[in-house]
């Protein structure tokens, strides 16, 4: 397999979609389906590590939960500290937090207060972008602590969503629904 865009067509069509999952009328696209499949798996890797090579960061940040799966990966290939935002009450110590919108209700993400210096270029990392909450809550805290967002990285976009809309942080997506 040669070009990036071959290599996100097979990845994007071992992404499996589930019907009506978590709630009536929502079509969940699951990430786990290509992590089952170590060469796709590997290809996902691979177009990530190739596009993160032209950033410019000084720390990886992985959202709660599926960011913790890929935000690792670039941390140690690029040399950079990788850190956590969480849900509310899994992180220890002192803590900055921000309330957010999801698709299904209200949540609150978490950043240990100490994870970033002030002026730190931040690359953040999930596996989908939707309504934009997680990713919205993600970048104030980031703004919050004196970093500052160099881009969100996510595998998948529910393009027709508009998540993207609700802040102004640079967005790729290798995958767009």
């Amino acid at each position: 397999m040669s070009t990036t865009s071959q290599k996100i067509q097979t990845i994007k069509e071992h992404i499996k979609g589930y019907p009506d999952f978590p709630t009536k009328n929502v079509l969940f696209r699951d990430i786990f389906s290509v992590l089952k499949q170590p060469s796709i798996f590997a290809l996902l890797r691979d177009i990530m590590l190739e596009h993160t090579k032209s950033l410019d960061f000084d720390c990886v940040i992985g959202l709660d939960s599926r960011g913790f799966l890929f935000g690792p990966i670039i941390s140690l290939e690029h040399q950079k500290p990788f850190i956590p935002i969480r849900k509310k009450g899994k992180l220890p110590g002192e803590v900055t937090s921000v309330s957010y919108k999801l698709e299904y209700g209200e949540d609150i993400f978490e950043i240990q207060a100490d994870a970033i210096k002030s002026g730190d270029r931040i690359l953040i990392i999930d596996d989908l972008l939707a309504t934009g909450g997680s990713l919205s809550a993600s970048c104030e805290l980031v703004q919050l602590a004196g970093g500052i967002v160099v881009e969100c990285l996510v595998v998948m976009e529910l393009a027709e969503l508009k998540g993207r809309d609700k802040f102004q942080s640079k967005v790729h997506s290798f995958i767009q629904y």
